[in-house]
């Protein structure tokens, strides 16, 4: 098994001399946290937003990945910029990445009834690998891993900057473009190396109204930089505005299949909070004999600010 692992975890993670792979976390119900892929989402929903979402990949298999993320957004009061900040830890096996980026946006509304929110974000990245992991027997004499009884601690903090532009119409329509770790370093530490991939990610959603009950909303996103891509094809299915049940087919790789559902709903005064609650489940795939599958939990919380209309005096003096 921890042969395996090792194995899983050069694959995913692309480390050794210096090697370039896929490196940021996925997630089933990215739909519902878009800025920790696009800065430009920042203040475009025009209210106060977080998100906390965790995923478990690959239950029940030892040192699975596991990632965390916080995220939340805003836009300024009376001017054109949205602002967010978001907290990603992913951990896989024997390595630790933690991603810290603040977002900046600027917000053009009234296009064609949406919002268009062009955005950058500036953070750090750091990347742990401890020396506790086993290289396999067949890579024992592979010059570029570490020596199995001289296994090197690995820690750097990096550079982390990404752009974005996202367009939506709130329950309508969003569409956006962004790349994320522009500076692509090498990051070195003795005879371990590192090298952060530039990724890339487009999305677009539209909600179609099927009846006074119903909405029906097919997702697209599509993931790609120089080692690997994918492509999430999501259906979500929305009742009353309260339920929702979804599906999600991922045609690249091993063509997995996902399932969603959640709750969402309003409370306080005038309706201004609103809430939802999801869970996803992803079938296991090619690793179904070592893996129960992999899920997913995301709470969402957003405060919508009453807009208040302008007061005009006939007498500003006395202000009739």
């Amino acid at each position: 098994m921890k042969k395996l692992l090792f194995t899983v975890t050069i694959a995913v993670a692309g480390f050794s001399g210096i090697v370039s792979a896929q490196q940021d976390p996925q997630y089933t119900q990215w739909m519902f946290n878009k800025l920790i892929y696009n800065p430009g989402y920042a203040g475009t929903s025009g209210a106060i937003c977080g998100v906390a979402q965790y995923r478990q990949q690959w239950a029940s298999f030892p040192g699975s990945p596991q990632t965390i993320a916080f995220a939340g957004d805003m836009r300024l009061p009376s001017l054109p910029l949205g602002v967010g900040l978001n907290v990603i830890s992913d951990k896989i096996g024997a390595m630790n990445t933690t991603f810290i980026r603040g977002a900046a946006s600027y917000n053009i509304t009234k296009i064609a009834g949406g919002t268009l929110g062009i955005g950058i974000d500036v953070g750090i990245l750091q990347k742990k690998i401890n020396d506790n992991w086993i290289t396999p027997e067949p890579l024992l004499n592979d010059p570029s891993i570490p020596s199995y009884n001289n296994n090197p601690n690995f820690n750097k903090v990096t550079l982390d900057l990404g752009f974005g532009a996202f367009y939506q119409i709130p329950g309508k329509f969003y569409a956006g473009l962004s790349s994320t770790h522009l500076p692509a370093q090498d990051i070195k530490n003795g005879s371990l190396g590192y090298k952060v991939s530039r990724h890339y990610y487009l999305m677009s959603g539209y909600t179609f109204q099927i009846n006074k009950w119903s909405k029906l909303t097919p997702n697209v996103f599509y993931k790609f930089d120089k080692a690997a891509s994918a492509l999430d094809l999501n259906l979500t299915y929305l009742w009353s505005d309260m339920v929702w049940v979804g599906g999600t087919y991922r045609p690249i790789g091993d063509q997995s299949f996902a399932a969603m559902a959640g709750f969402q709903g309003k409370a306080g005064t005038g309706n201004a909070i609103g809430y939802k609650v999801g869970i996803s489940y992803d079938l296991p795939g090619t690793l179904g004999k070592y893996s129960n599958g992999s899920y997913e939990l995301i709470l969402g919380v957003c405060y919508t600010p009453k807009i208040r209309k302008p007061t005009t005096y006939i007498n500003d003096r006395y202000l009739d």
